[in-house]
């Protein structure tokens, strides 16, 4: 991927503009942000498909959402994201969280899923190619198991 040998991706950091924390034991993967400024016409067109999404639900699910963003999430082989919930304490901007998955030919033994914690149970999800998760952001905690190799996705947020 070209943002990654042109070192455009940056340390992930745990926190918001007002709090941020770069701790390597708690979340060591790379991201970069996405942006209609950027004039990429595959984000532009991935950003037009979240406006027709956010439309979508604004209409039939009245979620009220104004904004969003998102960021492509790279883990290398050894990375990981400690348990966490998405929203901030400082913030609750953030009401949905959405992942989608880029990794052709995932298998078991690549690890990297996304750990869901639910009230009685915990839920593996593998992050196979073209598969997206949908969750609020206030309410699940979820973490990114150690990957063995690899591993992509856009990653953001719905906000109000």
């Amino acid at each position: 991927m070209g943002l990654f040998e042109n070192k455009k991706f940056l340390n992930a950091g745990v926190g918001n503009d007002a709090v941020v924390n770069q701790d390597k034991l708690i979340r060591s993967d790379v991201i970069y942000w996405l942006d209609r400024k950027h004039q990429n016409q595959y984000e532009n067109d991935f950003f037009d498909l979240i406006d027709e999404f956010v439309a979508y639900l604004n209409r039939t699910c009245y979620t009220s959402i104004t904004g969003y963003e998102f960021h492509y999430t790279l883990y290398e082989s050894g990375t990981f994201y400690k348990k966490h919930i998405d929203q901030f304490q400082n913030n609750g901007s953030r009401q949905y969280s959405m992942i989608m998955y880029l990794n052709a030919d995932w298998k078991v033994a690549d690890g990297g899923e996304l750990r869901i914690y639910h009230v009685d149970e915990e839920q593996n999800i593998s992050p196979n190619n073209g598969k997206s998760v949908f969750f609020k952001s206030s309410d699940l905690a979820h973490e990114v198991l150690l990957t063995h190799k690899q591993r992509m996705s856009i990653t953001g947020w719905l906000k109000i």
